[in-house]
């Protein structure tokens, strides 16, 4: 390589280096944001986090309950608004619940999903695998036989909404669960590549020092680590969105 390839290759990597500072300085601040609206909703606004650990794009995934209890659930705006509709049609909630609504786990003892909530889709076609079943009538209208018959019930418009309602419901949270255990494998992987980055980068700069290679080598060790960082801090941004949507699959909140 001439000496003018040379500077003209040190002057296009150091260029790709400072875009990537600038990519990760905006990237940090639309983190930090995301994370001031996750501790809002969780009511920790001030507490979390610290400038530096936003910054190193290590934030840590908030903790969620082991076998948190599907009852939640019946907090969603959705499902309460279904029940009032079928109180409005002189339904039974009781019985609606006992019919409709899965009483699971709805995450195991390390946090992800449950397998009583993978068992409620079918794993091929991912559609809904809950079978109600109606043993107290639904609707006092003097035809209790009738009332335990699923698809007469189902000819009721606000149950048809009601079973939607909780198919949706279970639905969100099966998929912010599924992300978010996508998502904390991928950081860790990230962060384990970052690491070896960071060694490669020391081991660049000490031969570097004694002249065994050429600056360029330097500056492709800094890219790929500069690089790497930006990557790992669009997954935790996409983890802190992602921990904001399983808040609201949940109904607002995971407290208990």
């Amino acid at each position: 390589m001439t000496g003018s390839s040379n500077v003209l290759a040190l002057e296009q990597a150091r260029g790709v280096i400072e875009s990537t500072r600038s990519d990760i300085a905006k990237r940090q601040g639309e983190l930090a944001q995301a994370n001031n609206a996750l501790q809002l909703l969780l009511g920790s606004y001030g507490k979390l986090p610290q400038a530096q650990t936003v910054n190193s794009g290590s934030l840590q995934s908030v903790k969620l309950p082991a076998g948190l209890s599907s009852q939640i659930l019946l907090q969603r705006p959705d499902i309460m608004e279904a029940e009032h509709a079928l109180m409005a049609a002189n339904a039974n909630i009781g019985a609606a619940r006992a019919a409709f609504f899965p009483s699971i786990s709805l995450t195991s003892g390390i946090s992800t999903a449950s397998s009583d909530l993978s068992s409620l889709f079918n794993a091929s076609s991912g559609m809904w695998n809950f079978i109600p079943k109606i043993e107290i009538p639904i609707f006092n209208a003097g035809r209790n036989q009738a009332n335990l018959d699923i698809a007469e019930i189902r000819q009721q418009q606000s149950v048809v909404n009601y079973e939607q309602k909780i198919q949706n419901a279970f639905k969100e949270v099966a998929d912010a669960l599924a992300l978010r255990q996508s998502l904390n494998d991928q950081i860790s992987a990230q962060q384990r590549y970052l690491a070896s980055l960071q060694i490669t980068l020391q081991r660049a700069r000490a031969l570097y020092q004694h002249g065994a290679v050429s600056y360029l080598e330097v500056l492709d060790a800094e890219r790929s680590l500069f690089a790497t960082r930006q990557t790992l801090l669009d997954l935790n941004y996409a983890r802190q969105v992602n921990e904001i949507s399983l808040y609201t699959a949940l109904g607002g909140g995971w407290q208990q």
